[in-house]
């Protein structure tokens, strides 16, 4: 997958968020709450059609844009991207260090616990 900036995800977010949404809701929706114009906020739409995670569609009259790239995937692409770059893959240094770093609830624990109780059940 093609790397989405954090700017793009704003965009990514709305849309994922709304459905297919035309330009002027795009930038209602992401404009305002990053004090975005509207060229802006056109700059990082074209842009994901380039990347091809927005595709645009004619409806009613109005180019509405709807995603090619599902939420779910983008998170797995950013995730496992993280884990590569910071933690060499591996999933237990990246909980070490946030449990060195911040403080993890007791709720935090045991849902940790409880997910690896299912992994060693084989779940």
């Amino acid at each position: 997958m093609t790397r989405i900036s954090a700017a793009e995800s704003q965009v990514m977010e709305a849309v994922w968020g709304k459905g297919p949404l035309a330009a002027d809701e795009i930038v209602a929706e992401v404009g305002a709450p990053q004090s975005w114009g509207e060229a802006t906020v056109k700059t990082l739409i074209n842009r994901l059609l380039k990347k091809k995670a927005l595709i645009s569609e004619r409806s009613e009259g109005r180019t509405r844009y709807r995603a090619l790239v599902t939420r779910e995937d983008y998170v797995q692409g950013e995730s496992q991207g993280l884990l590569d770059r910071l933690f060499g893959g591996e999933l237990a240094p990246l909980v070490a260090h946030y449990a060195k770093h911040r403080t993890l609830s007791s709720d935090e624990v045991a849902r940790l616990k409880r997910l690896i109780a299912k992994f060693d059940d084989g779940d």
